[in-house]
């Protein structure tokens, strides 16, 4: 029996991960390829952008910024204000991506909000190396949003179903993930203060603006329990 290569065990490893990334990245990426095709964009417009910006809710504000006068100022504030949680993603991908060469670079250009709970969180198996398969994870996740947006790009006047609600397939998402960690964790600590933390922002700043000052809360929060935490463990 041939032996697999490093990267082919690692893919196999990470396709079950993102399967139900591919379900939701499909349709929004299908609706924003739509999107772009309905306000005069050619296919490439959105197959360019979801391979270099690959940042769903950034590159759905884009198209009003290619539409409105030439800003780079705002484009670029909007921008940081939008992915300015991926900030506090990184500090939390330190020490995993750390030694991993020349993938590091990709892993950190291509983290987005899944990726990151997969990485973040998946048993990865022994046999298994973990630089590819957070390579693989990332790598198939980009691929999912490339597909569905040059998808509806290209057949976008053609295509005329309702898609409302197809991204409530993310949220479902994060919350078995959220719901795997609790069953894995024995000191429910850190979630509580994480959704205790989320609540109160959202009743002080309104679910416009309330991600941001939670990560802050949160990230503080942590840090004061870090020690205490770690001493449980």
């Amino acid at each position: 029996m041939q032996k697999l290569s490093v990267q082919t065990k690692a893919f196999r490893a990470a396709i079950p991960h993102t399967i139900p990334i591919l379900a939701g990245f499909w349709f929004l990426g299908l609706t924003y390829g739509i999107y772009m095709n309905v306000s005069g964009f050619s296919f490439w417009y959105p197959m360019l952008m979801s391979i270099t910006i690959f940042a769903g809710s950034m590159e759905f504000v884009t198209v009003n910024l290619l539409l409105g006068a030439f800003n780079p100022l705002q484009a670029f504030v909007m921008t940081l204000m939008i992915n300015a949680r991926h900030l506090f993603y990184g500090i939390s991908m330190l020490d995993k991506y750390r030694g991993l060469g020349w993938k590091s670079f990709y892993l950190i250009f291509g983290m987005c909000d899944e990726s990151f709970s997969i990485n973040y969180t998946a048993d990865i198996p022994e046999d298994v190396d973990r630089g590819w398969f957070m390579f693989f994870v990332t790598l198939l996740n980009h691929f999912y949003w490339f597909f569905g947006a040059t998808l509806g790009g290209i057949f976008g006047s053609l295509i005329h179903f309702n898609t409302e609600g197809l991204d409530f397939v993310m949220t479902a998402m994060f919350v078995v993930i959220f719901l795997d960690q609790w069953l894995k964790e024995k000191n429910h600590a850190s979630a509580l203060a994480g959704i205790g933390i989320s609540v109160l922002c959202l009743a002080a700043f309104g679910s416009d603006d309330f991600i941001i000052p939670s990560m802050i809360g949160i990230l503080g929060a942590l840090t004061l329990m870090r020690k205490p935490l770690e001493g449980k463990a």
